[in-house]
């Protein structure tokens, strides 16, 4: 004679006592898996018995108190097995679902959304996609051995990318759309476009691994540098590491100047200057340089004047320098 399905044989070294009360949860919980999987997905074949696997009334008969399964377990209701059953990521969310959503699409433009705001919103966004456009210009001219003409393009990317923000926030246009819009264009134009023309500068110079490793570094990097301002609170004082737009300027500006140091200085100028853009260091903003004493900026102006490249080299380094000097200054008056 057949044991029953919820008999277990007992073990000597088995740490539970063996019988019905703890086999049948086992059981239970089983038929509820069954049930669950059976109903929402089914089964390509037939059962062994011949029974289809959709047509679960065939296989439970009734009592007096509902349908009972050939464990004798309460059959569960569709409600039930409805609400537990495991949803796959791959199936679409339904029409309901669609239709809500499209419902509930958030605009590009918050606000009021007049043709006049539509304008300003247009303009805004044309001048980031032309910071992009001539990123991909500079590649283009890199790729081409105009160098130059590429430093020229990547001055220009952040002349658009300081005015797209301004008349952002003048116009009254700001936008998260507009912000991730400035993200990628950045990522194309300073993280792409910068090391390829830097790379294409230091060819002949250092030899060619060196300058890849450099410049994919620089790469690397601005990709962190951005994604790491985007999910950051943001300070109106100092930047967190030095800005992808700074350091660019700063890569083209050596590009069109020619520095006069060894190759081996400047790819360890172009991976310092990477890792100051993924440091913690606080870096003083634009905005609050200019607003300096004019005393400040007439040392600068007349060494610009009498020795450019030198006066370059010491501005670059004095503003690397300011970050440590900054954070070791907030931590001793902390």
């Amino acid at each position: 004679m057949p044991r029953a399905p919820w008999r277990r044989r007992r073990t000597s070294d088995s740490p539970r006592p063996a019988g019905r009360r703890w086999a049948g949860r086992l059981r239970r919980s089983g038929t509820f898996a069954r049930q669950v999987l059976l109903v929402r997905v089914g089964r390509r074949e037939q059962l062994l018995d011949g029974t289809s696997a959709l047509n679960l009334s065939d296989r439970y008969y009734h009592d007096d108190s509902g349908p009972i399964d050939a464990y004798g377990v309460g059959r569960l209701t569709a409600a039930e097995i409805e609400s537990v059953v495991p949803v796959s990521p791959a199936i679409g969310p339904s029409d309901a679902v669609d239709a809500a959503g499209s419902a509930m699409a958030i605009p590009l433009l918050p606000g009021e959304r007049t043709m006049a705001r539509r304008i300003k919103f247009a303009l805004v966004n044309a001048c980031t996609l032309a910071s992009l456009t001539l990123g991909l210009l500079a590649i283009f001219q890199a790729m081409h051995g105009d160098v130059r003409v590429a430093a020229y393009c990547l001055i220009a990317c952040v002349v658009f990318d300081g005015l797209d923000g301004a008349l952002a926030r003048r116009m009254g246009v700001a936008s998260p759309f507009g912000a991730q819009m400035d993200s990628l264009a950045d990522m194309c134009s300073f993280g792409l476009a910068a090391p390829v023309v830097v790379y294409a500068s230091l060819v002949g110079s250092v030899s060619t691994a060196a300058a890849g490793v450099a410049c994919a570094l620089v790469a690397a990097c601005a990709a962190i540098r951005l994604a790491r301002f985007n999910v950051s609170p943001k300070d109106g004082r100092f930047f967190c590491g030095v800005p992808t737009t700074m350091a660019a300027a700063v890569l083209a500006l050596a590009v069109l100047i020619g520095l006069p140091v060894s190759g081996a200085l400047q790819v360890a100028g172009v991976g310092l200057l990477a890792f100051a853009m993924v440091s913690s260091f606080p870096y003083a903003k634009l905005a609050r340089l200019i607003k300096l004493p004019p005393w400040v900026w007439l040392a600068p102006v007349i060494g610009a004047l009498i020795e450019p490249r030198l006066t370059f080299a010491l501005l670059v380094v004095g503003y690397l320098a300011s970050g440590p000097l900054l954070w070791l200054r907030q931590r001793r008056t902390a």
